[in-house]
């Protein structure tokens, strides 16, 4: 079996390693974030029904993101560990990690999907839909729905690929499913006329061919790590172990739903065209953490297999690269959305008095967000590291901690504006605490790297002494 993809994570240069490995995580998180945003751009400019249709796609969405949010489990908990026993030499466990992973992505299908079904108006009615956006929002998600299985297959088990050193195929998974998306949008939407049941139907059939496409490569000979039928068998150990690391993930894509829950909700009070603002300024925060989500993707498998492979001085070689990279990349994104507010609005809508709620709001939304980039790098290095409970914490603290009770406490002081700026105070705050803890435990990690280093090193010259002796 040829390993040289796998191999070359302990060895290549690793600045050029980490961004050959990142770019077409990076390139193919930006494609896919064309499945939200060209939906959004499309239905916010259809005539008549524009903002109320883009408001019932907003609510409809912090439902989607809770849903896809479990295949973060699998992505993102069991692609490093299988990344970490491939640098330990454990093949067999790193297949039955990934064949655990993809029944855990089965069940969690089969659970969201007909959950959500059961309980779909209450549900968007908690997440901020009126009178005017039910309507919207129950076409969209009902049509979602049936794609489940192959939204979570494709950005569940996408990562496993990345782990192999094959960037370049995880890219073309997305890219696929995103250009049928842009095609097939306009043409459902406005030609057959089908509004927004037209946007659902365009983004299950590309989601379709990129599980395609993941399923195909895991299961070819091309693969080195392989989705295997003797590695379906269900084991309690791997699974939790998946689940533990997992959970990290899961909190921080997750989390993003329970925001739009929280804000949609408290934005409701103040009226819909609030709702469509929020649509437009989250899909804007997409424009900077997909990207930063992609060079994650990238950077991981090199940081979790030379901590498996117990490479201290890369290890650190890695992170400073990283931290460098995703914190310049986040300043200058959110410092030119906060120049060009109007630009922004505009993309989305032809609508004077939301191009005008947009340009007010987006500053204090966003501001926060500009240090925003330290945390993505500490956080997700410490998923790198297997370091779940710290990760959870991380995760945790920025949305649920901070966020939530602030955006319900914040418009009793400031109206609508407390609810815009609780996004931008829990994200500076989370970022400074992140970076802060970061730089206290990521020593002592590295102190416990070179432990066992020595350790290893003293047992393998006792064996020789011994060989020596008879």
């Amino acid at each position: 079996m040829n390993r040289i993809y796998e191999e070359r994570l302990g060895t290549d240069r690793m600045l050029p390693l980490l961004f050959r490995m990142a770019l077409p995580a990076v390139a193919a998180q930006f494609v896919n974030l064309l499945y939200s945003i060209v939906d959004r751009v499309y239905i916010g400019h259809i005539p008549g029904i524009g903002t109320d249709a883009l408001a019932g796609i907003g609510v409809s969405s912090a439902v989607i993101i809770l849903i896809s949010s479990f295949s973060a489990i699998v992505g993102g908990g069991g692609a490093p560990l299988a990344a970490i026993a491939l640098g330990q030499g454990d093949r067999q466990r790193a297949g039955q990690i990934l064949g655990n992973g993809f029944m855990l992505l089965l069940v969690f299908t089969l659970i969201t999907t007909l959950l959500t079904y059961l309980f779909m108006t209450p549900i968007l009615s908690f997440a901020g839909a009126s009178g005017n956006t039910m309507g919207y929002a129950r076409d969209y998600l009902s049509i979602y729905l049936i794609g489940t299985l192959f939204v979570e297959l494709s950005v569940g088990l996408n990562t496993f690929i990345n782990t192999q050193g094959r960037p370049s195929i995880a890219m073309w998974s997305v890219i696929i499913g995103a250009i049928l998306n842009i095609v097939l949008d306009p043409l459902f939407i406005f030609t057959f006329d089908m509004g927004v049941k037209g946007a659902a139907y365009a983004t299950i059939i590309s989601q379709a061919c990129s599980a395609a496409w993941v399923l195909h490569f895991l299961t070819s000979s091309k693969a080195t790590l392989r989705l295997e039928k003797r590695f379906l068998k269900w084991k309690n150990s791997i699974v939790f172990s998946i689940l533990g690391l997992g959970i990290s993930p899961f909190i921080m894509a997750s989390t993003e739903s329970l925001v739009g829950f929280v804000l949609n909700s408290s934005l409701k009070e103040f009226g819909d065209i609030y709702i469509s603002a929020l649509a437009i300024m989250q899909s804007a925060m997409l424009f900077v953490s997909v990207p930063l989500t992609g060079f994650a993707q990238g950077f991981v498998p090199v940081a979790s297999y030379n901590y498996g492979h117990g490479n201290r001085s890369r290890l650190k070689e890695c992170f400073r690269i990283v931290v460098v990279t995703m914190f310049s990349f986040n300043l200058i994104l959110i410092v030119l959305m906060l120049l060009f507010p109007h630009t922004v609005a505009a993309a989305f809508t032809n609508d004077s008095r939301l191009i005008q709620t947009v340009e007010t709001a987006l500053p204090i939304f966003l501001t926060g967000m500009s240090i925003f980039g330290l945390q993505r790098a500490c956080q997700n290095m410490f998923v790198a590291l297997g370091a779940a409970k710290i990760s959870v914490f991380i995760a945790l603290l920025r949305k649920v901690i901070l966020l939530v009770p602030l955006a319900l406490i914040l418009p009793n002081f400031w109206g609508v504006k407390g609810v815009f700026a609780a996004e931008s105070i829990s994200d500076a705050t989370a970022a400074i605490c992140c970076t802060l803890i970061f730089a206290f435990q990521f020593p002592r990690i590295l102190a416990k790297m070179e432990t066992t280093d020595s350790i290893r090193n003293r047992m393998l010259e006792q064996t020789t002494m011994q060989s020596e002796t008879l």
